[in-house]
């Protein structure tokens, strides 16, 4: 199997969501098979569904695999659980949320795994760390990211300045 492009989002807002971005990025670049190619900055945003919460860090990866979609879920579920993930109820907090949102261009719709995600192009937290490392990757459907991205309110997602760990995970 040839190397694949992936997208992920990653999103937490409990137990130190910075911490926890910064070891799903190291957790993600671990993976069999896989080389952690692209992060973006860190974002914060309001949550979305359920509002008396924390509000969240969110970033994007992107990463080169030769894992099929069906075993790089499950290696981001098992991410999941190594963290603390609980799913409590619909848009509950969490410690570590990942999803695959591109999966080089592939079109799908199994049980628990849709591709490309489903609510991507309507959240700005996914889309704005996501056209940060990849604007012109192509959302089957749906166009470019960047094109989505301006179809969309980002008032209420702000970047986090300084530097990332990620960047130097990067290979």
């Amino acid at each position: 199997m040839a190397e694949i492009a992936a997208y992920i989002a990653l999103g937490s807002n409990l137990s130190d969501p910075v911490g926890q971005i910064e070891q799903a990025w190291t957790q993600l670049g671990n993976l069999p098979n896989t080389r952690l190619a692209a992060c973006s900055s860190l974002y914060l945003s309001k949550p979305v569904g359920y509002a008396e919460q924390p509000d969240f860090i969110n970033a994007a990866a992107g990463i080169e695999t030769h894992l099929s979609p069906r075993a790089l879920l499950a290696a981001l579920l098992q991410i999941e659980a190594r963290h603390g993930r609980n799913r409590t109820f619909k848009n509950a907090p969490r410690s570590l949320d990942l999803d695959l949102l591109l999966y080089d261009g592939l079109v799908m719709h199994e049980h628990g795994l849709t591709l490309p995600h489903p609510r991507m192009t309507e959240r700005a937290f996914v889309l704005v760390p996501l056209a940060e490392i990849a604007a012109d990757a192509l959302i089957p459907g749906h166009g470019r990211v960047a094109e989505c991205l301006a179809k969309i309110d980002v008032s209420d997602i702000t970047r986090l300045l300084g530097e990332t760990v990620c960047a130097s995970r990067c290979q």
